[in-house]
């Protein structure tokens, strides 16, 4: 007769049923710190890392909002596809701020609502077909299990070349979609971590191309306020979409980066009628849909004129933190193949630096013991699946350095590097 098993059998065939999920990089080094000591409120840290904004008031911008109403409707389940009036208005700053005197213009049902960037897209792949889909190297680093998760489409690495700053012309894109058959890709832009911005005429010239090879583009627009090059300082391929319902053009943005209300959790899918339906049906099994207090909070913070005031108070300050970042890592050796022209983000090269630090692991850790917090550039190598095995990442040797914090903090920090790197061997 056999013996039942024990508890413990038991508990470890549970456990032996759940893959191990690697930490996106943002997430490992906060562990790594935490393991140090670090917490949001310790003393002492320079957080270069994590890719949050100075969420403070900012000279010129709007009143920062810290208190929300709760009406009794809101105790309720929110709709999945999100708050219409929220809707509304984020369709209205669309085509006020990218579509004006255009015959095509969004409503709300071009807009679903979600509970933060990575749910935005995650509804979005839920819905996307069995294809090929196409995605940049380096880029954000989350698109690596969510890639992954999402079985049904085979995603296509593209390599950008760091020899030609990440530049990638329309001839390039077409080049990709048809030899590699691809159906969609999907891409930041402004790039997270490059700094790389395709804008004017180039951004034009994709939404071109993707509308004559049927390729639908699902652009990460989350830095769309953070541009530094070029004549507008507010970025996005709404812009260029001749048929809002007809282009295959989906756009994600939030108030996570471009507000600065990385805690509200409130993010939006703008698209085709019928990509926005079926990022909703995907939300009702996937996430529930967002927190109906947030996005009414929300409806005032996306009207027109807070927005672009919000924006313009942007662009003053953090333009300064990033010429005083990249200024300051280029004094200690750091080259850059770009220097940013977009997002919040120095992506910096370290193959000039001491050997001991030239690995961007080596010096991710080196810094961590002086209390500096940076993501190595390899987190960044999108490899959904890790199919690509047995060589090693190409930006082992690059660093993303964070400009999001407050100008004390990048002070401070680069005067720990700098030490860092006359005492490396």
């Amino acid at each position: 007769m056999s013996q039942p098993k024990s508890n413990a059998v038991n508990e470890i065939a549970e456990v032996a049923a759940f893959r191990p999920v690697p930490r996106t990089g943002v997430i490992y080094v906060t562990v790594e710190a935490q393991k140090r000591g670090f917490s949001l409120d310790a003393p002492g840290w320079c957080n270069l890392g994590q890719g949050q904004p100075d969420t403070t008031a900012l000279p010129g911008a709007p009143e920062r909002m810290t208190q929300i109403k709760v009406r009794p409707g809101d105790l309720d389940y929110a709709p999945v596809p999100g708050v219409w009036e929220l809707r509304e208005a984020v369709a209205s700053l669309y085509n006020k701020l990218f579509r004006r005197g255009m015959k095509s213009q969004y409503s709300a049902e071009n807009v679903c609502i979600a509970g933060g960037g990575r749910v935005a897209v995650m509804r979005a792949c839920a819905a996307i077909a069995p294809i090929h889909l196409g995605h940049f190297l380096p880029d954000y680093t989350a698109y690596e299990e969510l890639l992954d998760v999402f079985r049904r489409f085979l995603p296509i690495p593209i390599l950008l070349d760091p020899k030609h700053a990440y530049e990638f012309t329309r001839e390039d894109l077409e080049k990709e979609i048809l030899g590699r058959g691809l159906s969609a890709i999907l891409a930041s832009n402004p790039c997270n971590p490059t700094g790389k911005v395709v804008e004017g005429d180039a951004l034009a010239s994709w939404v071109e191309a993707a509308r004559d090879l049927n390729c639908a583009l699902l652009l990460d627009e989350f830095y769309s306020h953070y541009v530094w090059t070029g004549e507008q300082s507010i970025v996005s391929a709404a812009q260029y979409v001749e048929d809002v319902d007809q282009d295959p053009i989906v756009l994600f943005d939030g108030l996570t980066k471009n507000w600065r209300y990385p805690g509200f959790r409130v993010s939006w899918i703008v698209g085709p009628k019928r990509v926005i339906e079926s990022a909703a049906s995907a939300g009702s099994f996937l996430d529930g849909g967002g927190v109906a207090p947030m996005q009414r909070a929300a409806i005032d913070l996306v009207q027109q004129e807070p927005t672009l005031a919000e924006a313009k108070a942007v662009h003053n300050e953090f333009k300064k933190k990033r010429d005083f970042l990249v200024q300051g890592l280029k004094d200690i050796g750091v080259k850059f193949d770009l220097e940013p022209q977009g997002t919040f983000y120095a992506w910096g090269d370290l193959s000039g630096l001491p050997r001991s630090i030239r690995n961007s692991d080596d010096f991710f850790k080196a810094a961590l013991e002086r209390q500096v917090i940076t993501v190595p550039g390899h987190f960044f190598d999108v490899n959904p699946g890790k199919r690509r095995t047995g060589r090693p990442s190409r930006f082992v040797q690059h660093l993303r350095f964070s400009f999001g914090p407050p100008m004390s903090v990048l002070e401070e920090a680069l005067e720990r590097l700098r030490t860092m790197v006359a005492e490396a061997k």
